[in-house]
């Protein structure tokens, strides 16, 4: 029974699949709640109704970004942490996640994935069957001329900014949180046919305060790392 965990946004997306099976949940954080207060548990509840434990686990697919610089490590923390006790982890992209759920919900066709940079910023990239560029951020202002008339989707706590540029948006999915769930899923099966991946490494489109604030130290930092891992 493989876990997929999404903690990117405001919303936690789980999913536990077996065979060609799954169930999951989607849950959009209240005012006051925190990731890492309610993740584990919710974990605890999807496989108490599937009638399982974390025992009858075989692996943890997670995705690493981008997203909300606190949000998205709670996850790729949480698979961290379930690795230790020897499961396989394996991580993807939220454009990819988001592609596949859009593939599920029928649409074929080339889009782009849009997703809040902040900042007055989006985070960007084109897909078509793959990723057709690498993802970038980009000024809410130039996305008319990037997207240069090419269908797009965004998540809906973003997508009234994006179409207050674009206009109406031209790719919708019914069912949100399920699409999501039931990609989740998806990813799920298609990662654990690879190599497992360890550690998971966040995948960020955007400096931290501090790379912005010290970047001598962030420079030295990353270079200590690397020794380290060279070791």
């Amino acid at each position: 029974m493989l876990l997929g965990l999404d903690t990117t946004t405001e919303r936690i997306h789980l999913a536990l699949a077996a065979g060609d099976r799954h169930r999951g949940r989607a849950l959009a954080l209240e005012r006051g709640q925190s990731q890492s207060r309610v993740l584990l548990a919710l974990v605890d509840e999807l496989l108490a109704e599937a009638g399982a434990g974390p025992g009858d686990l075989t692996g943890v697919a997670c995705c690493v970004g981008p997203g909300g610089f606190t949000s998205l490590r709670i996850g790729v923390a949480t698979a961290e942490g379930l690795a230790l006790t020897g499961l396989p982890t394996w991580g993807f992209s939220a454009f990819e996640l988001r592609a596949q759920a859009l593939r599920m919900e029928g649409f074929a066709g080339p889009c782009w994935i849009l997703l809040d940079g902040q900042r007055q910023e989006a985070f960007a990239q084109r897909w078509e069957e793959d990723p057709a560029q690498p993802a970038a951020k980009h000024p809410l202002a130039v996305l008319p001329e990037l997207l240069a008339g090419e269908p797009w989707w965004a998540p809906p706590g973003f997508r009234d900014r994006v179409e207050a540029l674009l206009g109406p948006a031209p790719v919708l999915m019914e069912d949100e949180a399920a699409a999501t769930v039931a990609a989740l899923a998806a990813l799920c099966r298609k990662r654990s046919g690879e190599a497992p991946e360890a550690p998971l490494v966040p995948f960020y489109l955007r400096e931290t305060d501090a790379e912005l604030n010290f970047p001598e130290a962030s420079t030295h930092l990353s270079e200590a790392l690397r020794r380290g891992h060279a070791r």
